[in-house]
């Protein structure tokens, strides 16, 4: 890790000092105390992408050409000043490295994530969007794995609202807005046990099924 939770807090405090944004700040803390790599991303304004291009397929939500990502591990000091070099850029975490996302929506994904609570299941961070998806961080590989997981547990052909994003997805990362509809939250922050290590998607697949089954499609 690139600095201690000492010095998250003393970022915290000094960042105004140093007269850096909220966001370099976040990035700093995605990077050096949760081991996250960090894109910059384009942002969205009246339906049209800062990329510029007239019919962006992902308005908002994709990595900004050229731009050089803040692997993980970056110091406090890099981490911050690399931001405040792509100002203005969104912040997104590219899926597929530390963890794969299991995606459900909003409604389901809180419904399942008080139950798993209940149950006392291992569980790792989970964000939702302002188009109303609940996503579940979980251990690598998940994407590939689940048609097979969904096929062993019986719900391949439930029609279910739940996909899996691996490599070469990105999601938004809190507090940046998602394609101009606002900013994603964390329904679950990322706590330091397991932040890194997510867990397995079986573990977590057929609450999130359940809870999906008993929803429409859409939520």
């Amino acid at each position: 890790m690139g600095f201690t939770i000492g010095g998250i807090r003393e970022m915290r405090t000094g960042s105004r000092r140093r007269g850096r944004s909220a966001e370099c700040t976040a990035v700093a803390e995605y990077t050096g105390l949760w081991g996250w790599a960090v894109v910059p991303g384009a942002r969205a304004a009246a339906g049209r992408c800062s990329c510029g291009r007239e019919r962006c397929p992902s308005p908002g939500a994709h990595p900004l050409e050229l731009a050089p990502e803040v692997p993980p591990g970056s110091s406090l000091d890099a981490a911050m000043d690399a931001w405040a070099r792509v100002p203005g850029a969104s912040m997104l975490l590219p899926v597929g490295r530390g963890f794969d996302v299991l995606d459900v929506a909003e409604a389901a994904g809180r419904r399942a994530l008080a139950r798993m609570e209940r149950m006392g299941l291992p569980l790792g961070p989970v964000t939702v969007t302002p188009s109303g998806r609940a996503q579940f961080f979980v251990a690598p590989g998940a994407a590939a794995e689940l048609p097979r997981l969904l096929y062993r547990m019986g719900w391949d052909d439930a029609g279910l609202d739940l996909r899996a994003l691996g490599p070469g997805s990105h999601i938004t990362a809190p507090p940046s807005d998602e394609g101009g509809r606002g900013p994603a939250r964390w329904l679950r922050p990322p706590v330091l046990d397991t932040a890194a290590s997510p867990p397995p998607a079986r573990l977590l697949l057929g609450t999130l099924a359940y809870s999906c089954h008993r929803a429409p499609v859409g939520g």
